[in-house]
């Protein structure tokens, strides 16, 4: 249940739309033999931006979107439950939740000349708290072992999508 931050756009992703949920058919990256691990979601943030300076006027425009890596990700058919796919499912929300904090944070931004600098300190500030927060999830649901806390945490990231659109 290790959650990569992948950058590069150049393979098929599956970006994040509310009300679509991952199958376990999403999953085509081969599983390996020797790994206990019974599934790898590999989802992240990507960006893209614009800035332009044009008589005495700026423009600073932004895309963000949180994606999922189908030739990334895997599963072991005989170690995975519904549950399993529920956590795999919330790493790819929390992604989400995170790339809201990023269109936030990049809403306040004015273009200037440091422009560049300040969306790559945002995205790896970004980054870094998506990485801990996935592996507190991991931590605390002990990869989807604790079906109490991992019940508790589908219901918590459920509200906090509602709550931060």
């Amino acid at each position: 249940m290790i959650c990569k931050n992948v950058q590069a756009q150049t393979e098929e992703t599956i970006l994040w739309k509310p009300g679509v949920k991952l199958t376990w058919s999403n999953f085509k990256e081969k599983a390996p033999v020797s790994n206990r691990v019974a599934a790898i979601t590999a989802s992240g943030i990507n960006y893209k931006y614009t800035t332009s300076f044009k008589n005495n006027s700026a423009s600073f425009t932004f895309e963000i979107g949180a994606f999922f890596y189908p030739y990334k990700s895997w599963y072991k058919k005989d170690l995975c439950t519904d549950i399993t796919l529920s956590h795999e499912q919330l790493h790819f929300d929390i992604a989400e939740l995170f790339a809201r904090k990023m269109r936030l944070k990049l809403s306040t931004l004015s273009p200037s000349p440091n422009t560049r600098k300040e969306v790559k300190d945002i995205y790896a500030k970004i980054n870094k708290d998506l990485e801990a927060y996935q592996d507190l999830y991991d931590k605390e649901t002990n990869y989807s072992r604790d079906i109490e806390k991992q019940l508790f945490w589908n219901k918590k990231i459920a509200a906090d999508l509602i709550k931060k659109k």
